[in-house]
């Protein structure tokens, strides 16, 4: 019997790096975690989505870093897009918790690295006088 995977090795993250994010569930999800205000939801289900939310987190922040480093050390946009990834990484490290609050943070942190993400692959402003 031979095996129709095939495994890859890519410790830097390359492939991944090729790979557009599946945003628009994930932009779906945010909207209705964010839009609740008291669901009869579980802790178990609210600890789930918070592991779901905390990895896609995870991910945007990975495309931040990625787009951050191509620009120079000393641009202002990478600087503030340093300030956002260290938040997110301190927001991160708290453990995702089966409560509503946890949850709709995570929601609000992808939220956020979207948005940095947007600007950041925008092109920057032109500068000078006309």
């Amino acid at each position: 019997m031979s095996s129709t995977h095939t495994v890859l090795y890519d410790p830097d993250g390359l492939i991944e790096a090729e790979l557009p994010l599946d945003r628009e569930p994930y932009e779906c999800l945010v909207a209705a975690v964010l839009a609740w205000t008291d669901p009869d939801i579980q802790p178990r289900d609210y600890a789930q989505i918070a592991l779901q939310l905390t990895g896609h987190a995870r991910a945007v922040a990975s495309d931040i870093q990625r787009h951050a480093y191509r620009l120079p050390k000393d641009s202002g946009r990478r600087a503030l897009a340093e300030v956002v990834l260290a938040e997110a990484e301190r927001r991160l490290s708290a453990p995702a918790e089966g409560t509503l609050r946890c949850a709709q943070g995570r929601a609000r942190l992808v939220r956020a690295l979207y948005g940095r993400l947007d600007r950041l692959a925008q092109p920057p402003p032109a500068t000078g006088a006309s």
